[in-house]
């Protein structure tokens, strides 16, 4: 139901941003924030049971390992768009929208931004680098 839309977010993305890697549903790309630094960004396509498909848009804060998780989990429990997880080792906010009626500029470009900027931020708090 949402191959259609898909290929509008893959194009939205490649026309806006550096793409580091690109698979078969899954995108990751690089965005500029703000003192220079950078963020990588994470796309996947998500069939949903009910045969709608979902984009995943997430973003890295830093290795769980090297971060305080608690701390994470306060800052982000303040967020308006988006979740902490924790995926193959990475601590991450994630945020994931319907492809079924998708609004590319209010629906997948404005949560991209929050995401980008709250992971940046979030980055710099707990780890004080510009890894991700």
């Amino acid at each position: 139901m949402g191959d259609g839309l898909w290929t509008d977010v893959i194009n939205y993305v490649r026309l806006r941003y550096e793409v580091l890697e690109d698979r078969d549903g899954w995108l990751r790309f690089q965005l500029e924030t703000e003192n220079g630094r950078t963020q990588q960004v994470t796309v996947h396509l998500l069939p949903g049971e009910d045969g709608t498909s979902w984009a995943e848009i997430s973003s890295a804060v830093g290795w769980a390992d090297k971060i305080d998780l608690r701390r994470l989990l306060e800052l982000a429990g303040s967020v308006t768009v988006g979740g902490a997880a924790v995926v193959d080792g990475v601590a991450l906010i994630k945020h994931t929208v319907p492809l079924g009626a998708l609004d590319l500029q209010e629906e997948f470009a404005r949560p991209l931004a929050a995401i980008v900027a709250q992971a940046d931020a979030l980055e710099h708090q707990l780890s004080g680098a510009d890894e991700f």
